[in-house]
């Protein structure tokens, strides 16, 4: 195990021999230096795990010294020696910043006592900052993978995240099932001012309406059988976050004059209580039904529709997404061969046409559930034709990929490749690079079939 390393600061020579020998015996590994300018110096390469130092140095004092570090290294801890009559100098220099203080006369194991909370301080600091740039480097590519797309329908969407995210405006995500709403909901949350704060996501149409109200509004103690103890519902629980009601369209009619009353005045009453809870979470909703056509026939209320369409974000349904599916196709390909552990790096020509012809009904999630089946069964570096559903696979589009009077299937196999990828450096933008991580292909070997085409 490494030993912690201390810095020891004091123009004093014997009290650093003191301190060194004393130190080093208890299990520290220590250094010392005279001076500040000394110490800032050293500590640039000896990289302590805590800065012992006394406040009354000649020259730059103490107090400067643990200001400096604070300001240079902010994990690393410092601990201050002090004569009794110097105890207001030692609190300011806690409010410099240094971790703790010691006061003269010191006994070793005290001082070796101290060191060790401040080697664990610093040790914990620097643990939470690296799991905070963890969380938000996550929190980033996750946001950016989940709502993959290059189309225009999908910038569009993209755009319309961006800016309505930071504001506090109730939004109504539209689409078909498995287009992706609730990850449009967590961009939303992402990418605002409450991402520190909780997402919670509750399925409107899959809770019993018996205790749809008690699940998000909460209940009192003895409210009904099997209610023991008080419970918060989700509108409180969220917290300052963010709430997705999914299926909103599924709310039954009993429970839509409740949430319209709770969205108006920002409070909700737990069952079996007489008394209002506020709430501070921003509301998203979605659903993929047409709320304009169950208003229309009276099953969803015109002024809940109101309230809770304050903002609508439609996603738009694969088919309609052009090109997006060879880009999504390749992302979940990444993720499932690695998760298998097999060297499978892209898309055969003849599998990507199959998947543009493809309506894709299930949308995203349909293609997600698709290519994990085809990299369960793929025998080869390409997933192949084969290796796709049946339906996709032998799915019979209305129009062909190349031209009415070419029928794709008495096109050389040479040419049907040679315009595919065309097609993907058309949607790509050109970017060579990124269509050949989406091809499977590495730069070399697509620049060489470019030439040859050319």
């Amino acid at each position: 195990m490494t030993k912690p390393r201390i810095l020891v600061v004091d123009d004093d020579r014997a009290t650093c021999e003191l301190l060194e020998e004393g130190l080093g015996r208890r299990g520290f590994e220590c250094a010392s230096r005279s001076s500040a300018e000394e110490a800032l110096t050293h500590a640039a390469t000896f990289l302590p795990d805590v800065v012992l130092t006394d406040l009354n140095l000649r020259g730059t004092g103490g107090l400067e010294l643990c200001r400096a570090i604070v300001d240079r290294w902010p994990p690393l801890p410092v601990v201050v020696i002090t004569a009794f009559g110097n105890l207001d100098t030692a609190i300011g220099a806690i409010r410099a910043g240094a971790y703790d203080f010691l006061v003269k006369p010191f006994e070793l194991d005290a001082v070796a006592i101290a060191l060790e909370r401040a080697v664990r301080h610093g040790a914990l600091y620097a643990e939470v900052r690296r799991l905070r740039e963890e969380v938000a480097a996550a929190r980033s590519a996750a946001s950016d993978r989940g709502i993959l797309g290059e189309s225009p329908a999908m910038r569009e969407v993209l755009d319309l995240v961006d800016r309505i995210a930071p504001s506090d405006a109730t939004v109504c995500v539209t689409g078909e099932s498995g287009t992706g709403k609730e990850l449009v909901a967590r961009a939303l949350h992402d990418r605002s001012t409450r991402q520190s704060e909780p997402f919670v996501a509750v399925n409107c149409s899959a809770i019993p309406e018996s205790l749809l109200e008690s699940e998000l509004f909460g209940h009192a103690k003895g409210a009904f059988t099997d209610a023991r103890d008080a419970r918060a519902g989700l509108f409180v629980r969220a917290g300052r976050g963010t709430l997705l009601l999914d299926e909103i369209g599924d709310l039954p009619a009993a429970m839509q004059p409740k949430l319209l009353r709770a969205l108006q005045e920002r409070v909700v009453r737990p069952v079996g209580s007489d008394r209002e809870v506020p709430f501070e979470a921003r509301i998203v909703c979605a659903t993929h039904k047409d709320l304009d056509a169950e208003v229309e026939a009276g099953r969803f209320r015109l002024d809940l529709f109101f309230r809770v369409n304050v903002i609508e974000i439609h996603v738009p349904p694969l088919r309609l997404r052009g090109h997006d599916v060879l880009l999504l196709a390749q992302h979940f390909l990444a993720q499932f061969a690695a998760r298998a552990n097999k060297p499978i790096d892209g898309l055969a020509p003849q599998t990507a046409e199959r998947l543009l012809r493809y309506a894709w009904p299930g949308n995203v999630r349909e293609l997600q559930n698709c290519i994990e089946r085809a990299v369960a069964l793929a025998r080869t570096t390409q997933l192949l034709p084969d290796d796709l559903p049946e339906r996709v696979r032998d799915q019979r589009s209305s129009h062909v990929l190349l031209t009415a009077d070419e029928p794709a299937d008495l096109v050389p196999l040479e040419e049907v490749e040679r315009r595919y990828v065309l097609r993907v450096l058309d949607v790509v933008g050109g970017n060579k690079k990124l269509a050949a991580q989406v091809l499977g292909l590495d730069r070399s070997t697509l620049y060489r079939r470019l030439e040859r085409w050319s």
